[in-house]
């Protein structure tokens, strides 16, 4: 960073500064000015060859969508066997912006949920825009949900015991699934897990304003994000299965856990959904995690913050495996 640092510098913790600096170094150009395929390239993650969590047994499944063949992965907490019977599972769904995003950029947080909760943790490789703009992502979460009930004796998971989540775009598809599954009068996923989901497409809550600058996510590059999803061909107005927030009631929907990032133009937008969920009779815990930006929670062993998040979608998923 510069000496003229913005306003919100001081919101910060050590570790988020450390990491702003490195992304201002790093990208030189805005995500939007990038474009699609070299911002891939430049923000494409590999794991690394010793995963910082083990696990005895990772799956890698190929299933059958609308679309064609998905790809994704199954985590297996350890321990896991016939003897112990079914387990619940997560179906994790990566963010990106409807635009990024990989298997591999999710991996560690994908293996940490599984080793602390107990829960299996399926994480889908659904289609990305503008390639592929909306519903075709939303269309591959709802497929590969309904596979993943359809198939989860033989996968070692309980079919009735399958939460969803996601971050970021991977948080919006997370609830869009909800109100789709409601929608159509089928049986919901028992929990919504939400990490800074993007809900709303009216940009007009203060942390757009306050945060329009913010590290690895600016305002203009999520409304950039939002443009490719919908595609230069979407017409009329926007449907609540692509902005949740535009929906006439979230009844019926499951009961949710929301994290927000404190720096994030995102947040008051999940902030206000999580508080529309409450108004409308829907369980919810909310946290704000102080000190870090959009994007933290799958930076594993980067922020003291992502420990402390993982920890708590871990013991919520617990507590809902034994309610």
């Amino acid at each position: 960073m510069n000496d003229a640092q913005p306003p919100y510098w001081d919101q910060l913790d050590a570790d988020a500064q450390f990491v702003a600096r490195l992304i201002a170094e790093t990208l030189k150009k805005p995500v939007r000015e990038l474009g699609p395929e070299a911002a891939r390239k430049l923000l494409g993650t590999t794991p690394p060859e010793r995963p910082l969590t083990h696990l005895d047994r990772v799956d890698r499944l190929t299933l059958p969508a609308r679309s064609g063949e998905l790809r994704a992965r199954l985590y297996h907490p350890d321990g896991s066997s016939e003897s112990t019977g079914p387990r619940p599972a997560l179906v994790y769904l990566h963010g990106g912006g409807f635009v990024l995003g990989t298997l591999d950029g999710v991996d560690e947080v994908c293996r940490a949920i599984a080793a602390r909760s107990g829960w299996a943790v399926f994480s889908l490789e659904y289609r990305l825009a503008p390639e592929n703009p909306y519903p075709a992502a939303l269309d591959d979460c709802f497929d590969a949900f309904a596979w993943l009930r359809r198939s989860a004796a033989g996968l070692g998971i309980d079919p009735d015991m399958v939460a969803v989540g996601g971050d970021s775009a991977g948080g919006n598809l997370a609830t869009a699934l909800c109100l789709k599954l409601r929608d159509l009068g089928l049986a919901q996923p028992v929990s919504q897990v939400l990490v800074y989901p993007a809900v709303d497409d009216s940009f007009a809550t203060p942390s757009w304003t306050e945060f329009a600058d913010a590290p690895l996510l600016t305002g203009a590059d999520a409304r950039w994000f939002w443009e490719q999803y919908l595609g230069p061909d979407h017409v009329g107005g926007v449907d609540h299965l692509a902005a949740p927030m535009r929906a006439e009631s979230l009844r019926g929907l499951p009961p949710a856990l929301v994290l927000t990032a404190a720096v994030d133009p995102l947040r008051d937008d999940a902030e206000a959904y999580a508080e529309r969920l409450r108004r409308d009779g829907v369980e919810v815990t909310a946290t704000r995690c102080a000190g870090v930006f959009h994007g933290f929670f799958t930076e594993v062993g980067v922020f003291a913050r992502t420990d402390e998040a993982i920890a708590q979608v871990a013991r919520h998923l617990r507590d809902v495996a034994d309610a």
